[in-house]
């Protein structure tokens, strides 16, 4: 099967013009097809914070109340996707922009809608997780020599949008495009990738599996946002995503040709 990139972009990377620009005048040079998956956080944070509305996390993903939610909408699927497939397009790279309601590409259940009697989850407001993804939409989309750009937004299918974190949708995305690609997943964000020490750059991981991580979660070394991050990159290796790695934005060739970042095995 042909090859396909499934990139997830965020981070500080997001709110650095120079760097964002760097990076996707790089992602235009990738052969073959792409799928773009960003995040945006610390801007909506601001923007939401500028408004009075204090944000919470709990274990490294936002709790969003229905104020939230308007404002990662906004940013997430308007400002943050449309400047991204602008620059695309100044580079020559033909993109299209989806939120998850657009084209019933992802649906989402609302969290802690489905949890047993008896156990109270966590409340992490209007947040979804993911149950479908449209992979004849995007294989569509691909097939016309499209490069599409996922904002973090799906929908329930009854009207509701719902924030969703953005590693989890490049997972969900690249594990339903499994059968239609041979599928590389990479999470690019400010890091070299996941480190021993996170103030010392040189103490990268090469290689992580399962039970290595485990000990590094107990040792305190993969926490808050990382951990979602991980997370989901060894859900996505253990369901049949050929290469799952973690590195600087600034790497990406070096990240495909597998001579940078961590890499996930299963």
């Amino acid at each position: 099967m042909d090859p396909l990139y499934v990139i997830k972009i965020g981070g500080n990377i997001i709110d650095d013009d120079l760097k964002l620009s760097s990076f996707l005048q790089a992602f235009t040079h990738i052969k073959g097809p792409r799928i773009l998956v960003h995040g945006g956080g610390k801007m909506a944070t601001r923007l939401a914070e500028s408004m009075g509305i204090k944000q919470q996390m709990i274990e490294g993903r936002r709790v969003t109340d229905a104020g939230t939610l308007k404002i990662v909408t906004m940013v997430y699927a308007g400002y943050i996707n449309k400047n991204i497939v602008a620059q695309l397009q100044s580079y020559g790279c033909n993109a299209i922009g989806l939120s998850g309601a657009d084209g019933n590409l992802i649906k989402s259940r609302k969290r802690g809608s489905n949890v047993p009697a008896g156990i109270k989850p966590s409340d992490y407001g209007f947040v979804g997780d993911v149950e479908t993804v449209n992979d004849g939409l995007l294989k569509s989309l691909l097939s016309s020599d499209h490069c599409i750009v996922v904002a973090p937004i799906s929908h329930d299918g009854n009207g509701l949008l719902l924030n969703t974190n953005a590693d989890t949708i490049a997972m969900e995305i690249a594990v339903a495009m499994i059968r239609h690609f041979d599928v590389s997943l990479i999470y690019c964000f400010e890091k070299e990738g996941v480190l021993m020490d996170a103030s010392d750059e040189g103490s990268i991981i090469p290689q992580i599996d399962t039970a290595y991580f485990e000990e590094l979660k107990m040792k305190g070394v993969v926490t808050d946002g990382m951990l979602p991050k991980m997370q989901n990159a060894f859900s996505a290796i253990n369901a049949g995503v050929s290469h799952v790695s973690i590195g600087h934005a600034d790497n990406i060739k070096l990240i495909i040709d597998n001579k940078s970042g961590t890499n996930i095995l299963a």
